[in-house]
This record gives C-alpha cells, structure tokens and sequence, in this order.
C-alpha cells in the first residue's frame, strides 16, 4: 500500500470527521504528505500538507478548523475536520510526490468521500 485513505462519511454541519492515509515507509519519511480535495464538479485542491520535520500549513477557508497531523511510529497522517461546513463535501485525496535524481513519481491515495449535510 503506497497510499489508503480512510475515514470519511456523512455529517451534520458544524460536526467532525478525522481523516486517515495510511503510508507506505519509504514514502512517509522523507516526503511532503498532501490532502486535496475535489468539490463535485470542482477541480481538485490543496487543502493542508506536513513535512517530514511537522511543519504544516493550510489552505486558508479551512484554517482554524482542520489539523494536519502524522505518526511516525504508524506511518499514517490524519486530517482532523472540525466545525465542518456544506461547502467541506467533496473526495479527500492523500498525496505525496517523490522525486529521485531525474525521476518525480506521484502518488495519490483513491479518496474518501466526506459529505455535510447543511
């Protein structure tokens, strides 16, 4: 498994979900590990990202409401979603790009579908 994400489901505004992808070693050490998300009918976005030293950040409509996490010992990041919103809804995606000399490889988890209902 490169990248699972899992966790998704269907929730009432204002409530919380916590999102999980589920890594492959090589990939989580050394790798930036992305959320997107795809609205329906939308293009996919960045939603958050953490390095592999913690730093995160976020895109701003979802700053102060979700949190990026990862643990090391799991190789597994979450996104925690609170104060969820109907505009949330959409297929969360876990991503990573690994670059080695010439070579970029890109690796997208197969979604989750995350839905608010308002």
């Amino acid at each position: 498994v490169q990248l699972q994400a899992s966790g998704g489901g269907l929730v009432q505004a204002g409530g919380s979900l916590r999102l999980s992808c589920a890594v492959s070693r090589d990939i989580f050490s050394s790798n930036d590990i992305y959320w997107y998300r795809q609205p329906p009918g939308k293009p996919r976005d960045m939603v958050a990202f953490i390095t592999p030293g913690g730093y995160t950040d976020y895109a701003d409509s979802v700053k102060g409401r979700f949190t990026i996490s990862r643990d090391n010992a799991k190789n597994t990041v979450f996104l925690q979603m609170n104060s969820l919103k109907p505009e949330d809804t959409g297929v969360y995606y876990c991503y990573a790009r690994r670059s080695s000399g010439a070579t970029t490889t890109d690796y997208w988890g197969q979604g989750t579908q995350v839905t608010v209902s308002s």
